[in-house]
């Protein structure tokens, strides 16, 4: 992918500088030109180019290109510089006349101070590289880095802290699309907390680069309404390792590296039984997640590229309940909700994952590739669970409920996805072009049972009065096995002009799904202008259709006859539509000297064919149907800089407003959140860089909520806001990047680290539990996040 890393200097400097040759022409004997590029042979764009020791200089294009003129010498030294990579020198002995040198820069492989160097590229497009610096030291209470990272983004809001998952611009889990070296990667369908959730597929030791994009992205992605996280995998140049632990697991990064050969392997051990100790619901609680990841790349020549990715995953989690006591409503309305529990509650989530690619460079201009890639699932949730609670007024005597309820599952469900794509890639003149075409093959088996009994002062609800019937219970027993066809070309043209830096990509996709014999047509551009007479500043437009192909949780329909629930697939649902308009701006200045970015956006989503949900936790159940019509419309404000000099922070802000029409009325989404504040902030300690700060923070409106098992136009209620404060604290106990230890040259550093999660001991909810007495009346107990919680830390790196 090409890359504009564009340095915070103004345009006329190199316009300048070529009026300068000019005038000096009649003493300038040699002209030198030539194109920087980086390892992947992308241009490296506005690259500073100078002579040392004379007064000749000049910027290189858009497209890496480059001339320049200067005074012949015994030995002339050309100097390529450019932030983020590192500066190259070239001598040239007694030149004459016209030559050409062509420059590959390299990325710079040092921190830089901690001074983060992604953040320098502009954003000419509506993906944009997250700095990764801090990704190993930030406070992280689910063990998935990178996506915790994500959720602090502009658009981006997460309500449970246990769980990587993550909302963007109204839209639910299930739009997010994540790729990892261009393969698209899946999450179970089973889970439904985020007690239940391990680790995901990411290893962050392992990753390279993180491309994320909130809405309006390319057509070379796939068809999700909401987001793309685009993952890029390192590949180790040198023998290196990381080892790191902390009171809710370990990992064990280990990579080798030559010119022709990486292999890097990643190992993770997870458990939250110490985090789940602060929740209210007390017990036996057995979280047990493990993953091995191996990542290998072999190059033979320039023009041949082979790599494969290798994933394998258990998590398990067994939990037996003793009692809960929760205490919620109004400071002059206490009531008090008990439970003693019997039972347990026992699942599994096995997930295998493989890659394999070959690329082929063409000439010096193309590339094509083949990857091949398959992914599958083994998904066990099984309880049976048995409570008999007290509810009560804690400022009187008097008793709301009392009563017993038991819930039972056996869900089993096993899911695989083989894929094959083969892309081709050219660059000509300004223009990038992008084409490929793709085929999947899914396949779902699921075998689902589960019910809910309760009862009310002796008498089962609901109660007849003739028999005994349990409030809910469904069976779900499909299986689908189809194919998937997907076709996308792009193009994105880069044009320098008096009038500024104009960047225009435009594309479509085009697949075919099977299943519904769907066919599916999708349109996107988006529009990047820098204008010349202030390049500090950036425009951005975006604008398209998006869709969200159906999957198979989206394809459940339930029937209920006779108070008995089956899961019938529907073969006549059809994928949501969108058509999304995103504009925004970009504006970079300095405060002390030191790097700010202001960027806002403003975006509008037209709906269609909408398939509703239910959310409980993070278990999203769909009503099967295209039966409802929508929109959301909002705005998020990111300002990012060095508030500290020599560390980045950041702060965004939104609004919005996610609303549905269903069957007639007008409703909020199950995603409507209103507003949402994300923190990132870094600071050093005073007079010493071995002491180092990270807070997070995230504030997000509640979200509607109703009663369970009935239609969202019952969601007449709306959930408090998430408040969620974690601060990390780090010392870097032994500093080797010179090596000047000579006993321990093989290391690099330690960090010893302390976080302190939810800060301020803000109670949040997740979900709600239901008690419904002999007279109907329901009482919403809210079911409570984790509390106020130490972990402590250590990272070595070799």
């Amino acid at each position: 992918m090409k890359r504009f890393l564009i340095l915070f200097l103004p345009l006329f400097w190199g316009i300048a500088n070529m009026s300068a040759q000019e005038e000096q022409a009649d003493t300038a004997n040699v002209h030198l030109k030539g194109k920087v590029v980086d390892d992947s042979q992308d241009p490296v764009a506005l690259c500073q180019v100078r002579v040392e020791g004379q007064p000749f200089g000049t910027t290189a294009s858009l497209d890496g290109q480059y001339k320049l003129s200067f005074r012949t010498a015994d030995s002339v030294v050309i100097v390529y510089s450019m932030i983020g990579y590192e500066t190259r020198r070239r001598v040239l002995k007694k030149p004459q006349g016209n030559l050409t040198l062509n420059i590959v820069m390299r990325e710079s492989g040092k921190e830089m101070a901690e001074v983060t160097v992604a953040e320098t590229r502009r954003q000419m497009g509506s993906m944009q590289e997250l700095n990764k610096t801090d990704l190993k030291r930030m406070p992280s209470t689910s063990g998935n880095a990178v996506e915790e990272l994500v959720a602090t983004q502009a658009g981006v809001s997460t309500h449970n802290e246990l769980s990587s998952q993550y909302n963007v611009r109204g839209g639910s889990f299930d739009e997010n699309c994540v790729y990892i070296n261009g393969v698209e990667v899946y999450r179970p369908m089973l889970i439904s907390s985020g007690q239940q959730e391990g680790l995901s597929v990411i290893n962050s030791d392992m990753v390279e680069k993180i491309n994320f994009s909130a809405g309006g992205f390319e057509a070379k992605y796939g068809d999700r309404m909401s987001s793309v996280l685009d993952i890029t995998y390192a590949h180790p140049e040198r023998l290196e390792s990381t080892i790191s632990a902390s009171l809710l697991g370990a990992s064990v990064y280990l990579g080798y590296g030559n010119k022709k050969f990486s292999i890097s392997n990643g190992f993770r051990y997870k458990t939250n039984q110490y985090m789940l100790g602060s929740l209210e619901t007390k017990g036996e609680y057995k979280p047990n997640f493990l993953d091995y990841q191996a990542y290998l790349r072999w190059a033979p020549s320039q023009d041949w590229t082979f790599d494969a990715i290798v994933y394998i995953n258990r998590n398990n989690f067994n939990f037996k309940p003793s009692d809960r006591e929760t205490k919620f409503g109004t400071m002059e309305d206490v009531k008090s909700f008990k439970v003693y529990f019997d039972g347990k509650e026992e699942d599994q989530f096995q997930t295998v994952f493989g890659t394999v690619r070959a690329a082929r460079r063409l000439g010096s201009s193309g590339a094509l590739s083949l990857t091949a890639s398959a992914f599958s699932n083994r998904e066990k949730e099984t309880y049976d669970i048995q409570g008999q609670y007290w509810l009560n007024e804690t400022n009187g005597d008097e008793q709301l409920g009392v009563g017993s309820y038991m819930e039972h599952a056996r869900n089993f469900l096993y899911s695989s996805v083989q894929a094959v794509k083969l892309a081709y890639d050219l660059r000509k003149g300004g223009h990038q072009m992008q084409t490929g075409i793709g085929w999947k093959h899914e396949k779902v088996r699921e075998n689902a049972n589960e019910w809910e009994y309760r009862d009310s002062s002796g008498y089962s609800v609901p109660h007849t009065g003739n028999d005994l019937q349990v409030i809910y219970n469904m069976r779900a027993a499909n299986s689908i096995n189809s194919n998937h066809l997907e076709l996308y070309a792009q193009d994105t043209y880069r044009k320098e002009s008096r009038l500024g830096i104009l960047s225009f990509n435009y594309g479509m996709r085009l697949s075919y799904w099977s299943w519904n014999k769907e066919w599916l047509f999708s349109p996107r551009a988006s529009l990047g202008f820098v204008p010349a007479s202030n390049d500090n500043f950036t425009f951005r437009l975006a604008l398209g259709l998006y869709n969200q192909r159906p999957f198979y949780k989206e394809l459940r329909d339930t029937i209920t006859q006779a108070g008995n629930t089956t899961v019938q697939l529907n073969k006549d649902i059809k994928s949501q539509r969108s058509f999304q308009v995103v504009a925004g701006m970009e504006y970079k200045f300095k405060i002390a000297n030191r790097p700010f970015k202001l960027t806002a956006e403003a975006y509008y989503k037209a709906q269609w064919k909408m398939n509703p949900y239910n959310v409980d936790n993070l278990k999203i159940v769909y009503y099967g149907n295209n039966v409802a019509t929508g929109y959301v419309v909002g705005a998020d404000v990111k300002l990012y800089g060095e508030f500290v000099p020599g560390t980045d922070s950041w702060v965004s802000f939104g609004v919005m407003k996610a609303s549905m029409n269903l069957n007639g009325k007008s409703i909020p989404q199950p995603t409507d959140q209103r507003f949402n504040i994300n923190l990132f902030f870094s600071d050093y300690f005073p007079g010493t860089t071995r002491w180092k700060m990270n807070l997070k923070a995230s504030i997000a409106g509640g979200l509607p909520f109703g009663p369970p098992h009935t239609g969202l136009e019952r969601n007449a209620f709306r959930a408090p806001a998430y408040r969620r404060f974690d601060i990390g604290m780090n010392y870097r106990l032994i500093n080797n990047e010179d090596h000047h230890l000579r006993r321990a040259k093989h290391l690099r550093n330690i960090w010893l680290g302390l976080d302190c999660f939810n800060i301020f001991g803000l109670d949040n909810v997740s979900s709600y539990y239901w008690i419904t007495d002999i007279s109907n009346h329901q009482y919403a107990v809210p079911n409570y996040l984790t509390g106020r919680m130490i972990n402590a830390r250590v990272l070595i790196e070799l």
